[in-house]
């Protein structure tokens, strides 16, 4: 089974909220989900990313493959640079600005 950690959008018409889940890649965008690692507000200024990051490196370990917005969203959160930490390599744009600033 395919897991991937990506947005679920909950809330009303025009008003969306949104939970970062982790679902099987073939389940429907709002279905069927294994589990939140947490919620993402947009609508709000400045906008609200609530992760559970001891649950989304959790994932990410076990092979989930993040959507491009969760990435960023874990790289707000800070989770990505823990799972790289762990993982014992450094993030390829963190690799690049550090090449440019030298």
């Amino acid at each position: 089974m395919a897991v991937k950690l990506r947005l679920m959008r909950m809330g009303k018409k025009k008003q969306p909220t949104y939970r970062v889940v982790a679902a099987d890649s073939h389940s429907p965008r709002d279905g069927r989900f294994i589990e939140i690692v947490g919620t993402y507000q947009p609508r709000q200024e400045p906008s609200v990313v609530n992760i559970d990051n001891d649950k989304a490196i959790a994932w990410l370990q076990k092979g989930a493959q993040p959507t491009e917005t969760v990435k960023k969203i874990l790289v707000i959160s800070g989770a990505w640079a823990q799972f790289d930490e762990a993982r014992g390599t450094k993030s390829v744009s963190k690799a690049k600005s550090q090449d440019k600033s030298a």
